[in-house]
């Protein structure tokens, strides 16, 4: 069984991070009305995600205000050879409103400061973050916690799916229901549990397996979203409850007289900064594994 690995960013924005002189500060923003947050922001779970924020580009919005550019990466020439990710801070003119998630965390700071826009463009990570008066630029370089969270998924062993049916000696039959599932491990379906750290920033992230593509190579595929139901025999000719399929035709003519079939993980990676405090985010990353089936017609015997 071949196992190929890809990496797919998601398309929602993860809360960015910004270390203080005097810590980590939390980062929010509001799903969806006017302000910071806006339409179309997806993840809602007990950590609060930023969806976005003011470009500079759009009217009212500072480009020369905010706080310098710092980096905010982990790495470079004498650290794996990585290139540092960069940060950006930028004050937003006007203000969000005062029912925004960072204004309100101002508030309980006592009122004193601005919010600014955090940008990484390395990562894609757009968010927004409280910053009291009086507070200069970090020092030292921050740490763009999701560096940390692909750090922490590399450290991990993902593999591709461990499919147990079809099988790769089998023998199949055109118009019998085939049952798709896989075998589930730590390292094929998850959960998967992994930490990084830089400085005083640790980062967890926790990747399991929430759905499976299946291209069972005859010019059709089936996605599932979880691991399929093994057949047991008693089940004789009926479908698979949720994972399966039919093929129409045998597989004579294909390479090695067998249809190529894909079945292709998505990895959903949860992080978070440890110790609480609202910085998490998601993303997917998604892995192969390739198996030959060999279809054919029912044998009629005389």
């Amino acid at each position: 069984m071949l196992t190929k690995r890809r990496i797919t960013l998601a398309g929602s924005t993860a809360a960015a991070a910004v270390l203080l002189a005097a810590g980590t500060a939390p980062v929010y923003a509001v799903k969806g009305g006017t302000g910071v947050g806006g339409p179309g922001c997806r993840g809602a779970s007990k950590y609060v995600k930023v969806c976005a924020s003011d470009p500079s580009s759009r009217p009212g919005t500072s480009g020369s205000s905010g706080m310098p550019a710092v980096d905010s990466g982990v790495g470079g020439e004498g650290e794996s050879g990585t290139a540092a990710a960069k940060c950006t801070y930028t004050k937003l003119v006007p203000q969000p409103p005062a029912n925004n998630l960072a204004m309100q965390d101002g508030q309980r700071q006592g009122g004193k400061g601005a919010v600014y826009q955090v940008m990484c463009p390395d990562t894609g990570r757009v968010g927004v973050v409280w910053v009291p008066d009086g507070v200069p630029a970090p020092a030292d370089p921050a740490v763009d916690p999701e560096v940390l969270a692909r750090r922490a998924v590399d450290s991990m062993r993902l593999d591709g799916p461990d499919v147990a049916s079809p099988r790769p000696g089998g023998k199949y039959t055109v118009g019998v229901p085939m049952w798709l599932w896989v075998n589930q491990g730590e390292s094929t379906y998850g959960p998967a549990t992994a930490s990084a750290s830089a400085g005083d920033v640790t980062v967890t992230a926790t990747a399991k397996v929430t759905s499976i593509r299946w291209t069972t190579g005859d010019g059709t595929a089936v996605t599932c979203a979880g691991p399929g139901t093994p057949y047991r025999g008693s089940e004789r000719m009926v479908d698979s409850p949720d994972c399966g399929h039919r093929y129409t035709r045998t597989s004579s003519g294909q390479p090695g007289e067998r249809f190529s079939l894909t079945a292709t993980s998505t990895w959903t990676v949860d992080w978070e900064v440890a110790g609480g405090g609202a910085d998490s985010g998601q993303f997917t990353e998604t892995r192969d594994s390739a198996v030959g089936v060999r279809v054919g017609e029912v044998q009629v015997v005389n």
